[in-house]
């Protein structure tokens, strides 16, 4: 079979509600084009009806795939899994709730005939805006976080890497998510520094976000803060002690 121009990417949980709307607004979206698609819906043992639902909607929208995974590893996980299963030249993964619409596509998929290999959205950087605010205590916890992701991985050029659109060329896709090991939220922040340490190029994008509630975001638990902080911690560590597999990547790029 041919390789489809683009994959989309849809990590879900607890999105039973609302991933059949955003199904059909991917779909519409996507048909207007003239390049051809598959369209990943990844559920992370989501405890609802979501991977059901995305079925029924599979059986009306074409190309579209459910994978549904029955125990919940976490968002970091489920996001690596999309990018190793799908097969498209380029592969994008979004949230299921829709804050960052499918439409910003046509911005960023022109970035990789410049060269660029990983394209990211930022709503931190000139020309985004955020249409509807997280609370303010959600805010206050991911600017001190980011602070700290760019200190501890000297990402200093990325303001916001915890946004949730971004892709990757299927060569990028492949090393980085090959070598991915958060499972849960810091996947983020792993995916670029990997990038950035394996050698591709990476572009950051102003995006026009929108919070969604239903976050599953905390202070403590499996996906909160705190472990997001750990797991900094631990990828700063992996990179320390070669774990990452970088310098191997590296030279057998140099010798292709």
């Amino acid at each position: 079979m041919e390789q489809p121009f683009l994959s989309v990417i849809i990590p879900s949980y607890k999105e039973g509600e609302r991933i059949g709307r955003n199904l059909l607004e991917i779909d519409k979206y996507l048909k207007s084009k003239n390049y051809t698609y598959e369209i990943l819906i990844v559920v992370d043992g989501s405890p609802d009806n979501t991977a059901e639902i995305a079925r029924n909607y599979a059986l009306q929208i074409p190309h579209v795939r459910v994978i549904d995974n029955k125990e919940n590893h976490g968002k970091g996980y489920v996001v690596r899994q999309g990018l190793l299963e799908a097969t498209g030249r380029y592969r994008v993964f979004l949230d299921a709730d829709g804050s960052t619409s499918i439409t910003h596509l046509d911005a960023f998929l022109p970035q990789f005939e410049e060269g660029y290999d990983v394209v990211i959205g930022s709503r931190d950087i000139e020309g985004a805006f955020i249409q509807v605010h997280q609370p303010k205590h959600r805010e206050i916890m991911g600017d001190m976080g980011n602070w700290l992701i760019r200190i501890v991985l000297g990402l200093w050029a990325y303001p916001d890497t915890q946004c949730g659109f971004k892709i990757l060329s299927a060569k990028a896709a492949e090393a980085v998510a090959n070598r991915m090991v958060v499972d849960r939220f810091g996947f983020d922040f792993e995916l670029i520094a990997l990038s950035e340490k394996l050698g591709f190029r990476v572009k950051q994008m102003p995006v026009r976000w929108m919070n969604e509630e239903g976050s599953t975001v905390s202070l403590t638990g499996k996906n909160g803060f705190i472990q997001v902080i750990i797991d900094l911690f631990k990828t700063r560590w992996r990179f320390l002690t070669g774990a990452y597999r970088v310098r191997e990547y590296r030279k057998s790029q140099a010798e292709a």
